[in-house]
């Protein structure tokens, strides 16, 4: 991990602050910016391999969607809103100046480069446009997952722990673990100090925001544990345009700030559904610290607020008495509410593939189910968290797949184990680089002081640790990663 601390100074007007905010953020992080760009952006829509029809495409709905939230913005109406999403803009054309050494704060209108660091934020955006907008060749595996998460009560309901693991490409493992302090007010003609204004989150260089989608904020509630649900039918995609939506990058970031409480982060984030990136990472869970607290007699309502979201359709409930009855509460790429699970294709899957795409026969959703019960502190958390006993969990195997066993059926997915001359019923549980690329946990306790624990890389537990010279995917750029990547979890604390 790196790590940045990033404040800036409410005596100066908010966009001073946003825009110096990114200048900062580039100065410090230039190099890993660098890397990591040529780690996982340099061909995209880039100077030496492009889809000309696809790219242009793209350029226009970027392009229309800048120009209609800035109409958005000059009209005044809903101000907290949009003066947050020009606040975001601001930062990232301040880190986008900063790295390209045009350091110039725009007075007026101003603009961000469709293809410049943009990218970097719109993440898995970019994984639903490529499908709205018929990218060819498009390299999404059917199934493939993007996080585990895991809320779990420990007994008495004493403690509440909070984790996550990324699943993600080997080539995207340089990390930074971020706390900005960036006291915003709520509007332009407002003094109050927006609820979000301190937030600690696993980052990437050059995004402004988690992209994991773990956050601790000074708002007094977590809004983490996103996981894939995927979109498999294409008759949603006709939801996604250019106009009356806000990319879910942004969302979220807004949400982040204002909301203070789950219901009201859900209540904002759903605005301008754009349809795109919760597809990739669906889940949306706003853990609430000030409401239930661990341990009190009367827990009532805010806890846990879910929130699933496809094109043209978001469902939010709260689940605080789930929780509470289960004493957990899972995540693992499946839709959990029963609409959304039906409109978006689940149904014609599991009449395809079996119990794979099922909300509770899905092999992490039994994993989880039986061994949360064997959670007691924060270390057995942190195991589960990291296990990938796939060669000898009964509940790896994979009806169809030869062999039997497979590394994505594992809390911590190590895709790049799975045999590359394997027969495999579909994409997702092929040999590829790919898998759980990190651990996040906190707790009532730590989350207090914007503290967690955070594990680097690929687990390395029950399997051997990755090494990129030994790898099947060795050619692959990984500018800046060291060769073996065997690191423990460590204790994350803030001066």
């Amino acid at each position: 991990w790196a790590f940045l601390e990033l404040a800036t100074s409410e005596k100066y007007n908010d966009s001073l602050q946003a825009y110096a905010a990114g200048l900062a953020e580039a100065a410090v992080s230039e190099q890993l910016i660098y890397m990591h760009w040529m780690n996982t952006m340099v061909g995209y829509c880039g100077p030496f391999k492009y889809q000309t029809d696809y790219c242009e495409k793209l350029k226009s709905y970027i392009e229309t969607n800048l120009a209609w939230m800035e109409t958005q913005i000059e009209k005044g109406d809903a101000p907290e809103y949009w003066y947050q999403v020009r606040l975001a803009l601001l930062q990232l054309k301040g880190l986008e100046d900063s790295y390209n050494g045009r350091v110039a704060f725009p007075t007026g209108r101003f603009s961000v480069a469709p293809f410049g660091f943009l990218l970097f934020q719109l993440g898995g955006d970019l994984e639903d446009l490529e499908s709205a907008l018929n990218k060819s060749g498009r390299e999404r595996s059917l199934g493939s997952g993007s996080c585990s998460a895991l809320l779990k009560l420990l007994p008495g309901n004493q403690e509440l722990l909070v984790s996550h693991d990324t699943w993600n490409t080997y080539q995207s493992m340089l990390r930074i673990i971020k706390k900005y302090t960036l006291p915003f007010r709520t509007s332009a003609q407002s003094d109050a100090v927006i609820s979000g204004h301190v937030q600690t989150f696993s980052s990437y260089p050059g995004t402004i925001f988690s992209g994991d989608d773990f956050y601790i904020l000074s708002s007094g509630f977590v809004v983490t544990l996103e996981t894939t649900i995927g979109n498999s039918n294409a008759a949603l995609w006709k939801y996604i345009h250019p106009e009356e939506s806000v990319l879910e990058w942004l969302r979220n970031i807004v949400a982040n700030r204002l909301a203070r409480s789950g219901a009201e982060w859900a209540a904002i984030f759903q605005q301008f559904n754009s349809g795109t990136k919760d597809l990739q990472w669906g889940w949306r869970k706003a853990l609430a610290y000030r409401k239930g607290l661990p341990g009190a007699s009367s827990r009532g309502s805010g806890v846990l607020t879910v929130l699933e979201q496809i094109p043209g359709l978001v469902v939010v409930a709260d689940k605080t008495e789930e929780l509470y009855q289960k004493g957990y509460w899972a995540s693992y790429n499946v839709p959990y509410f029963e609409e959304i699970f039906n409109v978006s294709g689940q149904l014609e899957l599991v009449k395809k593939y079996g119990d794979w795409f099922t909300y509770d026969k899905n092999p992490r959703a039994l994993i989880f189910r039986r061994n949360q019960t064997l959670v007691r502190d924060m270390d057995s958390m942190i195991q589960l968290m990291r296990s990938s006993n796939f060669l000898k969990d009964p509940l790896s195997r994979c009806q169809g797949c030869d062999p039997p066993q497979n590394a994505e059926n594992a809390i911590a997915a190590r895709s790049d184990l799975n045999p590359a001359n394997g027969t495999y019923p579909f994409a997702a549980l092929r040999q590829r680089s790919h898998g759980g690329t990190d651990m996040k946990i906190t707790s009532y306790a730590m989350a207090k002081g914007y503290s967690l624990i955070a594990a680097s890389g690929p687990t390395w537990d029950e399997v051997p640790p990755p090494q990129w010279s030994t790898s099947p995917y060795s050619n692959l750029v990984h500018m800046g990663h060291p060769d073996l990547w065997k690191f423990p979890p460590i204790k994350i604390l803030w001066d």
